[in-house]
């Protein structure tokens, strides 16, 4: 559709990089036409710019709620060579071009102190109206909505006059999937509300998740899978989702899987400098110790053969003495940290396809819900949060635990939270002994936890042994006590309960009882 004039029309609240792009679009011959904040930013900055009110001859009114929702807006964004007559007879002239993002929306919102009053202002309604009509007519018009484009938008006007078709249309992709994503922010935030504002139900009818691409990986799961790997969308990035590579080979599927069990077991000990190892989403071997150095050695004793090509997470920054242990005594493949000093970071050179990840806001809570897959539909709950204390236990035994079994127990409630269930933890003095996880039967659980500790001469006696479930059986008790196992934490909560104190009275255990059950599957 020839026009004698091009038209470029900007309406953004992200203007990052507009005053240079626009100087660029008056270069190439367009005439920019803008509205409010952007039309204000962009006449201090000396550059021509026509109001739209200017444009189609409307004021704006309702305090700006219709400024840009006009035929020779939508008509000059939507019209196709076969509306030529008509945009002519209605003195339409064609926009080829709509530089627009939307509302702060969600950076409203997440403040605390947001009303509904305040969030509802902050509904677009003419910048998603123009973004989708623009994505629509993407074989005439060029739509950007994010300012990263700007530079291939402007590098293409100036080799040609135009913009490729191939790009237009990714442009109208990436506009559309901005849009959705908008709406979808919107009816998250008004379905988990009512009229006065309260927040009846984190469970609506309809609930629509964003995430956003980080990466496309080598394969899934197994290498006839392919996979890649989202990132929850957000202000703040949190969890494995905000750790950076500093060093290694590209991440895979089961990297990710495994340094995220890794990261989120590790970020539970906050007092003393602690270590976490995972293979296959499990613990293996988990220590706190006064030195990073320490930590990592007793979480490798607990069972060195699973180690092996583990992940390993520490919760504070990692120094040279560790890190040449880590590269001296096994094969690892991811390392995450903090932090890493100079010297640390060094130690891994000689290992190239050692992944090194440093992870920001290692106690920023990544989202309150938790997803899963299954066939045909999605399985949500909320996030299991809940942290256990002394004082949320109550002891059922006719032994009380002393201090130490104290500090025992609730470090292998910390790692059994963490293990798949059925999950079994031997801890004592601040360190895994042996864990037993992912079994169908708690007794089997028990008793692999004994024989990793035995493969891994280590003595079970005085020992501490946390469940994540109630024992519906004492048989996992009397395994136990043969082991040495002196003090129990469990939830409680079976048939047979009784049972289960009698049995830990009868070999003089201390047992207490959170009232707080741990699946994890």
């Amino acid at each position: 559709m020839p026009s004698a004039q091009k038209f470029a029309l900007l309406s953004v609240s992200d203007k990052t990089g507009l005053k240079e792009f626009a100087g660029q679009l008056l270069t190439q011959g367009y005439t920019l036409l803008s509205t409010g904040g952007t039309r204000k930013l962009l006449r201090e900055a000396g550059l021509a710019v026509t109001g739209v009110s200017e444009h189609t001859g409307f004021a704006e009114i309702m305090d700006g709620r219709v400024k840009t929702l006009h035929p020779r807006i939508h008509g000059g964004i939507l019209g196709r060579a076969r509306d030529h007559d008509v945009m002519q007879a209605q003195d339409i002239p064609p926009i080829d071009l709509v530089i627009v993002n939307l509302y702060p929306f969600e950076a409203v919102t997440e403040n605390d102190a947001c009303s509904l009053e305040d969030a509802i202002e902050n509904i677009d309604i003419g910048g998603p109206a123009m973004v989708r009509a623009a994505a629509k007519n993407h074989a005439r018009v060029t739509v950007v909505v994010d300012p990263a484009d700007y530079p291939a938008v402007a590098t293409e006007l100036a080799a040609s006059g135009g913009v490729q078709d191939s790009t237009r249309f990714m442009l109208a992709s990436k506009a559309f999937s901005h849009t959705a994503r908008y709406d979808g922010l919107v009816a998250a935030y008004l379905s988990r509300r009512t009229s006065d504002g309260n927040q009846p139900t984190a469970f609506p009818d309809y609930i629509t998740p964003q995430y956003q691409s980080r990466q496309e990986l080598r394969y899934g799961e197994n290498p006839h899978q392919a996979a890649a790997f989202y990132g929850e969308s957000g202000t703040l990035p949190a969890g494995i989702a905000a750790a950076t590579q500093l060093q290694g080979k590209a991440l895979s599927y089961n990297n990710i899987n495994d340094a995220d069990a890794a990261l989120e077991c590790v970020k539970q000990f906050t007092r003393q400098p602690a270590c976490v190892i995972v293979k296959h989403a499990n613990p293996c071997g988990v220590a706190t110790a006064d030195r990073n150095i320490d930590a990592y050695l007793n979480a490798f004793t607990t069972d060195p053969v699973s180690s092996f090509g583990g992940i390993i997470a520490f919760n504070h920054a990692l120094d040279p003495e560790t890190a040449a242990a880590i590269t001296d005594k096994q094969f690892v493949e991811v390392v995450i940290a903090p932090a890493f000093s100079a010297e640390a970071t060094a130690c891994f050179a000689s290992k190239p396809n050692v992944r090194l990840l440093q992870s920001a806001n290692q106690q920023q809570p990544a989202g309150s819900l938790h997803f899963q897959q299954v066939s045909g539909g999605m399985l949500v709950q909320q996030k299991d949060a809940d942290r256990v204390r002394r004082k949320d236990c109550h002891c059922v035994s006719e032994r009380e635990p002393t201090e130490q079994e104290w500090l025992d127990m609730l470090f292998a409630w910390k790692v059994a939270r963490m293990a798949k269930s059925n999950a079994i933890i031997f801890a004592a003095s601040g360190r895994t002994l042996g864990v037993g996880a992912g079994q169908m039967s708690r007794i089997d659980s028990t008793r692999i936890a004994r024989w990793k500790a035995g493969d891994a001469n280590l003595d079970l006696e005085g020992a501490a042994m946390a469940s994540d479930a109630f024992f519906p059986f004492r048989d996992g008790i009397d395994t136990a006590a043969e082991a040495g196992i002196k003090a129990v934490i469990q939830p409680g909560g079976s048939m047979r309960d009784s049972e289960v104190i009698a049995a830990a009275n009868e070999h003089g255990i201390a047992m207490v009882f959170t009232g707080v059950r741990h699946f994890r599957h």
